[in-house]
């Protein structure tokens, strides 16, 4: 109350100084040639040599602070403690201030538009960094391939560790893949322009990318499926090797998981078979290092890295299981029974195929339930 009217006593040049601690104004002149307003900030407010926040900063005001606005000109829009405007003030200095941190009884005049310092038309904000979704790698089949589209089959460009955590931009339909996380058709474009399956990937959800439509529901195939897609691919390795399909189709079945492990669904590798220093054959299109573990004849087990192959389609891997069991020494018993498929598989894995007790139980109880008979060639 006493500061209150300690001011009201105040006039002439005394006033002026009263107001004045940084702006001077000359008494007289702020009544004929402006409009009084204060000053409303948290801190303060810099005064600029143009109406934009990235003008030059020339000064600078306190909150409370009384101005003198001499017009108003357009210029970037700030959201202040007023208001949110493109509503500059040009003060009496001929210096700017947004008006979104002014309070006046009154509004100011529009400045003259042939004002050399007006600015006509909204000045852009900075342009805004572009977002991305970060995901988290999650694989149990090793390292997981970056590629040139999205596809198995395309060129992989990089890879990296379960763990690992990408920018992802957005999302598209590619190849369905059965990985660690899920099996989806959906594959997710990086920052960089890769692309990695969603499979193996934990993220937030992703908008579809420009262009593509959106990732299709995730459907696996059912066990006649897999054994119809099969069928061709055994059967051309009957005719150019000499392994019965039977055999083929049920070693593909029981140890892919029906097409759904990792290896089979990221690489179309349904029989593990690996590369040899660095060499993956006639028939397969590269190789793929996974973690896996192995055993010794003494049942101690360990875990390890190794190269497996990779091919294009899954008619190629079935072939390239009968050049390998042809080319194999040790496998030459069992192709004296090319047209006894039980016969076939008992001396492939007396060979040491597979160290499993009950692998040869398995692959022909997997062959009588399914009837995989029916599919061989010769009958």
């Amino acid at each position: 109350m006493l500061h209150t009217t300690a001011r009201r006593l105040l006039t002439g040049p005394l006033l002026v100084a009263a107001l004045g601690a940084g702006m001077v104004v000359a008494p007289g002149a702020a009544n004929a040639a402006g409009v009084r307003a204060t000053i409303k900030v948290s801190g303060s407010l810099k005064v600029r040599s143009g109406p934009s926040l990235a003008a030059k900063a020339v000064g600078s005001l306190r909150n409370g602070q009384k101005v003198t606005i001499a017009c108003t000109v357009t210029g970037q829009k700030v959201r202040g403690a007023v208001r949110t405007t493109t509503a500059w003030d040009r003060l009496s200095t001929g210096r700017y201030v947004s008006h979104a941190y002014v309070k006046s009884a009154k509004a100011a005049p529009r400045c003259a538009a042939s004002s050399p310092t007006a600015v006509p038309t909204k000045a852009k904000p900075p342009a805004r960094a572009k977002r991305y979704v970060v995901g988290t790698v999650k694989s149990f089949d090793g390292r997981v391939n970056l590629r040139s589209a999205p596809s198995t089959a395309s060129s992989v460009l990089t890879a990296v560790d379960s763990g690992a955590k990408i920018n992802l931009a957005c999302a598209v339909t590619g190849q369905n893949v059965a990985g660690t996380v899920r099996t989806t058709t959906q594959w997710d474009r990086t920052s960089t322009g890769k692309y990695i399956s969603h499979a193996y990937m934990y993220s937030g959800r992703l908008p579809t990318c420009t262009g593509s439509t959106a990732p299709a529901p995730t459907v696996s195939l059912t066990p006649e499926q897999f054994i119809r897609a099969s069928v061709g691919g055994a059967q051309r390795g009957w005719r150019e090797y000499g392994v019965p399909p039977s055999v083929t189709i049920a070693q593909a079945i029981l140890e892919s998981g029906w097409g759904r492990s990792g290896l089979a669904s990221v690489d179309k590798n349904y029989f593990g078979i690996k590369c040899q220093n660095g060499s993956y054959g006639k028939l397969a299109n590269g190789c793929h290092v996974y973690k896996t573990n192995e055993c010794t004849k003494a049942g101690n087990c360990f875990s390890t890295s190794a190269a497996f192959r990779t091919y294009a389609t899954q008619a190629h891997s079935f072939r390239d299981h009968g050049s390998f069991l042809r080319v194999n020494p040790r496998y030459a018993p069992a192709f004296e029974y090319s047209k006894d498929a039980n016969k076939f598989i008992w001396k492939v894995w007396k060979a040491g195929y597979a160290t499993d007790p009950n692998y040869y139980t398995k692959v022909t109880g997997i062959m009588a339930t399914w009837n995989l008979y029916q599919y061989d060639t010769w009958k």
